[in-house]
């Protein structure tokens, strides 16, 4: 992934329970909003799809009357399209219905056109026209777990799907059932959970079950994986077969953000809340933890952070660009978002007041020049 240059805009796309917002910024310090695109819409996931210029913007949403869909833009916002019969619907003999997308994941460069989709009830699905339509993937579907697999505390959701650029490999995370592997490009899957604890569970250390509540990808490493879990953090250096804790030096090993450098191996960002019954930053002090090793060691950064922040940051609401320096971006469950242009050694406010913030994503738009 080539850096973007200062010259090119930034845009920052914000999925709320009530709407989309996006930002726009020349510097990635002051920063235009427009919006509210789908009003009282909740955009549970969105995604920049940067193998097109402009970016192509998908979005997630969920109507309390329609029910869910994905929506397109391919001119930044300003027109959008949505396919007649919708993008994602449950085979008939399934017996299911879509209830929320969790996540839209775009593919390597290498496979132009291919999506990912992660869904509730828990499913896998993937596009090939770029998100237009998706197909259920039936090797997890089918899987023997499924009957098993629980229901985190907001949903049976598959959350993360991470395609891996350097061969077939494919991971999802599911809450809860855990994390998934699949070496043949999504036909066949098994459980990679073996390091994970799942202390609320009569087995602490099941083979399925745990509560992984986001991974990440290292940049030059594939097979290297970070997850933040129910309790714990955790480190897989063999493509999940095995995880190892790596929370030391964190203030909390609960929370639901884990963010991976988009090019240098080993730089992570992880958001700590306090417990699972006490969803807020440790001490009221809201901050973001760099690690430059791997986890190995933590960094404290809060610089431009307010002092008292008692709301919590979800899985999906944190992200980076592909800048050069790397931009890392967040929003919190009261509606302020937060940018940082320098890899999180200060971070400014981007907008506040929003409806709760379910995901952000940022990405250059292709302008140069400004």
């Amino acid at each position: 992934m080539s850096p973007m240059t200062q010259t090119e805009e930034t845009v920052l796309a914000i999925g709320t329970r009530k709407g989309l917002w996006l930002a726009r910024s020349k510097d990635r310090a002051d920063w235009s909003l427009s919006g509210p695109f789908f009003l009282m819409n909740e955009v549970a996931s969105v995604a920049l799809d940067t193998r097109t210029s402009p970016p192509r913007i998908l979005a997630g949403l969920l109507s309390e009357h329609w029910g869910p869909t994905v929506v397109i833009s391919d001119d930044l916002g300003e027109t959008w399209t949505e396919p007649e019969d919708g993008a994602i619907a449950f085979p008939t003999g399934t017996g299911e219905s879509l209830g929320r997308i969790w996540q839209l994941q775009p593919d390597s460069a290498e496979r132009p056109g291919v999506v990912w989709a992660g869904c509730e009830p828990i499913s896998v699905w993937k596009s090939t026209d770029g998100g237009s339509s998706f197909e259920l993937n039936r090797g997890l579907w089918d899987h023997p777990h499924r009957a098993d697999w629980g229901a985190g505390y907001g949903g049976a959701a598959a959350h993360t799907v991470l395609p891996s650029p350097a061969d077939d490999t494919v991971h999802v995370a599911i809450s809860s059932g855990g994390v998934y592997r699949s070496d043949d490009g999504g036909d066949s899957w098994q459980a990679r959970n073996q390091g994970i604890s799942a202390y609320f569970l009569p087995d602490p250390n099941p083979e399925f079950g745990q509560c992984v509540h986001k991974v990440a990808r290292d940049a030059e490493t594939p097979g290297r994986l970070y997850a933040q879990n129910h309790h714990g953090v955790y480190r897989s250096d063999d493509s999940g077969e095995t995880w190892i804790s790596i929370a030391d030096g964190l203030p909390a090993d609960f929370g639901f953000v884990m963010l991976s450098h988009p090019r240098t191996g080993g730089t992570i960002w992880t958001i700590p809340l306090v417990a699972d019954g006490e969803r807020i930053p440790p001490d009221g002090h809201l901050a973001v933890y760099r690690s430059t090793q791997a986890g190995e060691s933590w960094t404290r950064q809060d610089a431009g952070l307010p002092d008292a922040e008692f709301n919590a940051i979800l899985r999906d609401a944190a992200a980076v660009d592909a800048a050069d320096p790397v931009g890392v971006y967040f929003g919190t469950r009261a509606g302020d978002v937060y940018a940082s242009a320098d890899e999180g050694s200060t971070f400014h406010l981007v907008t506040s007041n929003l409806p709760d913030v379910l995901c952000v994503r940022a990405a250059a738009t292709g302008v140069t020049g400004l």
